[in-house]
C-alpha cells in the first residue's frame, strides 16, 4: 500500500500517478511558462487524480477544474487579478477542462462575504493550501524552472493515497467540509470521510456569594 511506504517512495509515486492525467501534466507546464509568483497547481485536481488511479477510474474522472494559486501582494486590486486571469485564459486555451487562477493575497477580502467568517490576510500560497476544509485537501505541486516537482504537502500524503477525508477546522466551516465531502462520495464511494469535530464546549467558572 503506497500510504504505508517510506515518504520519498510516496513522493515518487505521487508523480508517477498524477503523470497519469495528461490534462494536469499540461496545465503545470503551462503555468510554469506564466510564471506566476508562488505559485501552485493544488486542491481536488491533484488528490482526485489519485483518488481515480487507486480506485481503477480514469485519471480525470469527477474532477470539475484545475485550481491554480499564486502570491502577490504588491498589488490587490482585482484590476490586477483579472489582468493574470485574461492572461490564463489565453494561456490555458484548447484545454478539455476549466483552469481558475486566483491570487491568494487577496482572499481576505472577499471570503467573509462568501463564506461567513473572516479570513486573516495570508503570508503565502502555502499559509492559503493550509487553510482548506479537509487536511487531505492540503497539497500543492509546481514544476520549478530547472523541471523538478516541487510538492507541498503539510500533512503528508498517506491519507491521499488511503482514500481518507480528514477536516481540518481551521478557517472554513463545518457546512463547507460536509457539502464538499457529501459531493465527493457521490463520485467516489470508496472513501472514508471522517467526522467534523464538536465544537468545543465552554466553561463558565462558578459564581461566588
Amino acid at each position: 500500500m503506497i500510504g504505508r511506504l517510506p515518504l520519498d517512495e510516496q513522493l515518487a509515486a505521487l508523480r508517477s500517478v498524477l503523470s497519469r492525467n495528461e490534462v494536469l501534466v499540461e496545465v503545470l507546464n503551462r503555468t510554469a511558462r506564466m510564471a506566476l509568483p508562488g505559485w501552485y497547481l493544488t486542491a481536488g485536481c491533484l488528490f482526485q487524480t489519485v483518488w481515480n488511479v487507486v480506485t481503477d477510474r480514469h485519471p480525470t474522472s469527477g474532477i470539475k477544474d484545475y485550481d491554480v494559486f499564486y502570491f502577490d501582494d504588491h498589488d490587490l486590486s482585482w484590476e490586477a487579478e483579472d489582468a493574470v486571469i485574461k492572461a490564463a485564459d489565453d494561456a490555458f486555451a484548447g484545454l478539455p477542462a476549466e483552469v481558475e487562477v486566483r491570487n491568494e493575497a487577496r482572499v481576505h477580502l472577499w471570503y467573509e462575504q462568501k463564506f461567513g467568517v473572516a479570513c486573516a490576510p495570508y503570508a503565502s500560497t502555502e499559509a492559503a493550501i493550509d487553510s482548506f476544509a479537509a487536511t487531505t485537501c492540503c497539497l500543492g505541486v509546481r514544476l520549478e524552472r530547472d523541471g523538478q516537482w516541487r510538492v507541498y504537502a503539510p500533512h503528508g500524503l498517506a491519507d491521499v493515497f488511503n482514500l481518507v477525508v480528514r477536516p481540518n477546522p481551521v478557517l472554513a466551516p463545518r457546512e463547507v467540509y460536509e457539502t464538499k465531502t457529501a459531493r465527493w462520495r457521490q463520485q467516489w464511494p470508496e472513501l472514508t470521510v471522517l467526522d467534523w469535530p464538536s465544537e468545543p464546549t465552554t466553561l463558565t467558572p462558578a459564581s461566588t456569594s
